[in-house]
């Protein structure tokens, strides 16, 4: 009897609570913002690291062997064209340069010698009184002293030339870097180590690298026939130095490598930047900021986005405010926005925060629906 008791009881409690929820009223949709999507023209950075070069950037070695016997300047020393660098003891290349002026001096008597002969032979074969013979080894001792003569004057030149060797001039304009090589020090041509290098920075040149698909994008984003025209048309670029900070002048794209690197699948493009106070030195390192244009662009706010699995999805919102979540593709960003490549069009609708926790199918109010404002 109590078990039936018991048993009645419950079923009027269940009974009860089921009345209960059976008049409670369904949640209420979401309010949420809405942002209505449409063209726009913006414009993207995109940053590159580059490696600094100095517009000629060059190894100062010796070309005859020998001992460094003075060194005329210091190291970051700026010298020119010209000056003189270190001097190699020229004592051997000197007595070289005398003995061929010897030889030459002794080769140019022999040929007047055999000058000499031909001319006293000559009339002599004219009259019939010395066989014709004797005036054909003339001229042949005449020619060879004549080669002896070309021969040494070459020998002097190479003379000449190792002898000039001794003294090691700047080619260039620049600066100095280290001077690893003492003074005393036996240097050679074959020598693995420069003797010094030299700078031209006055301009200096910033090398990087675009990948194949950067490339062909970037590419399209200018008018002309080639790639010469197309760089006519680039807008200055920016160079952020390592600490983070703008360099202080523009710099400009002026080459395109002729080919892809076989090994990374990416191109060269170099960027010259002014530096007549020379505040960057070769080896600096940094990034190049290139500035894109981009007209007729889908534009959304980051936080509007959500990434899942390495997938970034909007959440689109239909004509009847139902919720959808949407992948779509980023192209570029330009500050805290993505440019969409694909998976939403203008005219389409998302939300812009709060969807977190929607879940497809969901059913909003939409709140403060605009279009973004056009970044020109």
């Amino acid at each position: 009897m109590k078990k039936v008791i018991t048993l009645s009881l419950m079923a009027l409690f269940l009974a009860s609570c089921a009345d209960k929820n059976a008049g409670a009223p369904a949640s209420a949709p979401a309010t949420l913002p809405v942002l209505d999507i449409a063209y726009q023209s913006t414009t993207t950075d995109t940053e590159y690291p580059v490696a600094i070069q100095g517009k000629t950037d060059v190894e100062i070695r010796a070309q005859v062997s020998g001992t460094l016997d003075k060194i005329y300047v210091d190291e970051g020393a700026y010298v020119t064209a010209g000056q003189p660098l270190f001097k190699i003891n020229d004592n051997p290349y000197r007595q070289q340069y005398n003995n061929a002026t010897a030889s030459l001096n002794a080769a140019e008597a022999a040929a007047i010698n055999a000058q000499l002969e031909v001319e006293k032979l000559l009339p002599l074969v004219q009259n019939k009184v010395v066989s014709d013979y004797q005036l054909k080894t003339a001229k042949a001792n005449l020619a060879i002293a004549k080669a002896t003569v070309a021969q040494s004057k070459a020998v002097l030149a190479t003379a000449q030339i190792n002898l000039g060797y001794t003294v090691i001039k700047a080619p260039v304009n620049g600066y100095i870097g280290r001077l690893p090589r003492k003074q005393g020090s036996l240097i050679s041509p074959a020598d693995p180590e420069a003797l010094t290098k030299l700078s031209d920075i006055k301009e200096v040149y910033a090398y990087f690298s675009l990948s194949e698909n950067d490339f062909i994008n970037f590419k399209s984003q200018y008018k002309g026939n080639s790639v010469n025209d197309k760089l006519k048309g680039l807008a200055p670029v920016s160079l952020v130095l390592s600490d983070n900070t703008i360099y202080a002048e523009k710099g400009k794209i002026d080459m395109v490598d002729g080919q892809f690197d076989k090994t990374t699948g990416a191109i060269t493009l170099r960027a010259k930047f002014p530096n007549d106070n020379a505040l960057l030195r070769s080896g600096n390192t940094g990034r190049v900021k290139i500035s894109m244009q981009h007209q007729n662009a889908i534009v959304v706010p980051q936080e509007a986005t959500i990434e899942i699995q390495d997938k970034i999805y909007v959440f689109l919102v239909d004509k009847k405010n139902a919720v959808t979540r949407q992948p779509v593709v980023v192209s570029a960003k330009s500050g805290t926005d993505y440019l969409i490549k694909e998976g939403i069009a203008t005219g389409d609708r998302i939300v812009l925060k709060g969807f977190e926790n929607l879940p497809d199918g969901a059913t909003i109010i939409p709140e403060n629906s605009k279009k973004v404002v056009a970044k020109i």
